[in-house]
């Protein structure tokens, strides 16, 4: 059984095979890692090519630089991405730059994380969390 996977350094689809976890995986055009990775800064056709290309969940946290939260989380926000690569793919969407897809989702307060599988939203979450917390909420969607 395999997954397509969206590339967070060419924004190519690959297709690898579905595991627990990778000891390694490089992307089939692009030959990086896709292992351990950053949180990957989306605009709006960033997210719809992500959302609609990529068969593993996609995390999704939306903020903002003036938002003392969501600063303090974003430390927390790359470690829970490193530990969920290839299981699920984790996303920043900064709503002061990009207002029109708060709007579009309905953010109310910031950070808010959406899990989409697909491109349909399957649960939100409001607040600022721990890596240990973000991990284990993204892990049941897996």
């Amino acid at each position: 059984m395999s997954v397509k996977v969206v590339c967070p350094h060419c924004g190519k689809v690959n297709k690898i095979p579905k595991k627990e976890s990778y000891a390694k995986a490089g992307c089939g055009h692009c030959k990086e890692s896709m292992l351990d990775q950053k949180p990957l800064e989306v605009d709006k056709e960033d997210l719809l090519h992500i959302l609609v290309n990529s068969e593993i969940p996609v995390m999704v946290d939306f903020w903002a630089p003036w938002c003392g939260p969501c600063l303090q989380m974003a430390p927390a926000f790359e470690e829970a991405s490193r530990e969920l690569s290839l299981q699920v793919q984790c996303l920043k969407v900064n709503t002061e730059a990009h207002q029109e897809l708060g709007a579009i989702y309905g953010i109310q307060s910031i950070p808010t994380l959406i899990m989409f599988k697909g491109t349909k939203e399957v649960e939100r979450i409001s607040g600022a969390m721990s890596a240990g917390r973000l991990v284990s909420w993204a892990k049941q969607f897996v």
